[in-house]
């Protein structure tokens, strides 16, 4: 006669089984959102609804969960433009942005979740492209904070429609072309040699102003030295000043003949 446990050793499987099944599904009917997440439940595909942070309850087999970061995010991407002069720019766009958790269930239905790809770099492309399109290449060297400054708010303006919230924007320094950086370093380059050659043009006009200056101050001096001495007399003039400036020591001379030789004492 078989062992009443035996025929009851199915039943115990089969029931464990049952039980851990249950177990699974009841654990499953459980789902948690922690702090800066949302979750968009789907029913059969469709969004029903968006809940917040905590711990929630969904329908096994029919309800599905997308857990979505609503926090702070980076996303960056190279940009290349033609200038309005026709010079092939480069640059790099970075930026902090967050999805606008309001409006999930709208940004899910119009174009997913892969914003970045989707939405965030096209729109780098062609603000970047629209906006120095309007400047030509040495503008945007002169106006580079006008110019970024556009760049951005397109990018605010544009984003915003698709419930994408951007803090931040950075945007690296505008790069050209080997040729055309070396066309600008010449033309710096021979902008001051003119410079350079205008203060030495300048410098040498004024040194040359100086020397007619100085000759007209001494032809004055000596007209005016002439007209004094005509007014006092002439000859008689010149003589009077020679006996005013004598210190009265008689000349000497030596010598008994014809042509003696004379020394005069110089006055020191």
């Amino acid at each position: 006669m078989l062992n009443p446990s035996t025929y009851n050793k199915p039943k115990i499987i089969f029931f464990s089984v049952i039980a851990v099944i249950i177990l699974m599904v009841i654990w499953g009917c459980f789902y948690t959102v922690t702090s800066g997440q949302r979750a968009l439940v789907l029913r059969f595909g469709q969004v029903q609804e968006v809940v917040s942070d905590g711990l929630h309850f969904k329908l096994p087999f029919v309800e599905r969960i997308i857990l979505v970061d609503v926090r702070t995010q980076k996303a960056h991407s190279p940009a290349s433009a033609g200038t309005k002069d026709l010079q092939t720019v480069t640059t790099e766009v970075a930026l902090n942005y967050h999805l606008n958790a309001n409006a999930l269930q709208d940004t899910y239905s119009r174009i997913g979740l892969d914003v970045e790809d989707k939405v965030i770099e096209p729109r780098i492309q062609e603000i970047v492209k629209a906006v120095i399109a309007r400047f030509s290449a040495e503008e945007l060297l002169t106006r580079r904070d006008a110019v970024k400054g556009e760049i951005a708010a397109g990018l605010r303006n544009a984003l915003a429609t698709y419930n994408i919230n951007v803090e931040d924007i950075q945007i690296t320094n505008f790069k050209f072309s080997r040729a055309f950086d070396e066309a600008i370093e010449a033309k710096q380059t021979a902008e001051q040699n003119a410079l350079k050659a205008k203060n030495d043009l300048d410098r040498i006009k004024v040194e040359a102003e100086q020397k007619i200056t100085m000759a007209q101050a001494e032809a004055e001096t000596i007209r005016i030295q002439a007209q004094a001495i005509k007014e006092q007399g002439g000859e008689e003039y010149v003589k009077m000043k020679a006996i005013e400036k004598w210190n009265g020591t008689l000349p000497q001379y030596t010598g008994g003949g014809a042509m003696p030789f004379i020394s005069i004492p110089v006055q020191k």
